[in-house]
């Protein structure tokens, strides 16, 4: 199975800046063609498709006006323009929505770099027009890659790269685990295995604190900087916005590692099955009292890690249907209550049984199998 490595690079100035401007070349091809399949529809033309596009583009790199675009690897336009209409496909087929213009705020930084040109030494990995750049850890030599891609996450770049791997085949137990997502535990397990909620601890508290302190500062001094309808940017409002900038990646890495924890910890029980609820997270966020809340438990990301996590392993993984009333079906019985509500934190059934809810539908699951 491919597996992703992600590895931290450290550049010198002179390559960071070739990074930089490689982030922003890409983006620019990804937003030109976005532009170009809206300009073709409005015409009434038919889906462009990637391989015309690149024609076209290359026509465009021959003008004065857009030589800069030879100034980072022809690989990292042909990839941009290849993403932006399979984006669009994937939106004719229903299976994600529009695709929306890149923004230089507030897009993450990212490109691609060529497959068959990518060169791996002893804690080095050389990019196209950029050199060889040193990496934080060894990547595996000898072996298969695929779309390698080089990211910034607000402080620090990375390549991540999938690599060919064996799967590991422990020997399982018998033993099926249902699994309860929600708000107030992040996951309930059948086997009595719980995992907090960690949004409602100390840490992300105090940090969510100092970040609300922050954004009410850079927002004082935009508007004291402000002149008529635009507003001048500061060094004092780069610093702070750095400072919010950093404060985000920190809150998104405390959550991503206690999602990895969370995997792990029911993977290592090595059961043979692990059956999850299919939540409507899109009809979910539509509640304004618990969007943030459900966006914050990263939902979606914790059943992606358990996944590929139970294929690695050799585990079965099961979805049980949208529409089957785990939290209302009693676990002993069968019976269907209702009238249960959603501030109902106790299951109460007429054959007298009594059960926290959340282990209630955890229970309801691991049936299912």
């Amino acid at each position: 199975m491919i597996l992703a490595m992600k590895v931290r690079l450290k550049p010198t100035p002179k390559q960071e800046n070739q990074l930089w401007k490689s982030a922003g070349i890409s983006r620019w091809a990804y937003n030109w063609t976005l532009a170009r399949q809206e300009e073709n529809y409005r015409n009434g033309g038919k889906f462009l498709s990637d391989r015309s596009l690149r024609k076209e583009l290359t026509q465009v790199k021959q003008s004065k006006e857009f030589a800069w675009l030879f100034d980072v690897s022809n690989d990292i336009t042909k990839q941009a323009v290849k993403d932006a209409c399979d984006a669009y496909q994937k939106f004719f087929k229903k299976q994600a929505d529009k695709p929306r213009f890149k923004s230089r705020k507030h897009t993450k930084p990212s490109f691609y770099n060529d497959l068959v040109k990518l060169k791996v030494k002893k804690d080095l990995v050389f990019l196209l027009k950029v050199g060889w750049v040193s990496t934080s850890e060894q990547i595996p030599m000898d072996t298969k890659y695929s779309n390698p891609r080089i990211s910034f996450d607000g402080k620090y770049w990375y390549l991540s790269v999938g690599i060919e791997q064996n799967g590991v085949k422990p020997t399982l137990t018998n033993e099926v685990i249902g699994i309860d997502v929600g708000v107030k535990k992040l996951a309930v397990c059948s086997n009595g295995m719980t995992f907090k909620n960690i949004n409602k601890t100390q840490a992300i508290k105090k940090a969510e604190r100092r970040l609300r302190r922050l954004q009410r500062n850079v927002s004082r001094k935009y508007e004291m900087n402000r002149e008529g309808n635009r507003f001048v940017k500061t060094c004092n409002i780069v610093k702070v916005e750095k400072s919010i900038r950093l404060l985000h990646r920190r809150l998104t890495n405390i959550r991503t590692n206690h999602l990895h924890q969370a995997t792990n910890a029911i993977v290592k029980t090595k059961p043979g099955t692990v059956v999850v609820e299919t939540l409507n997270i899109t009809g979910m966020m539509k509640n304004r009292h618990l969007s943030k809340s459900i966006a914050q438990q990263k939902l979606h990301e914790f059943k992606r890690q358990l996944r590929y996590k139970c294929e690695r392993h050799g585990i079965r993984f099961m979805e049980a249907d949208k529409w089957y009333s785990s939290s209302k079906t009693c676990s002993d019985c069968g019976q269907i209550n209702k009238d249960l509500k959603l501030s109902d934190r106790v299951f109460k059934c007429d054959c007298g049984l009594e059960i926290d809810r959340d282990l209630n539908a955890s229970i309801n699951l691991a049936k299912l199998a």
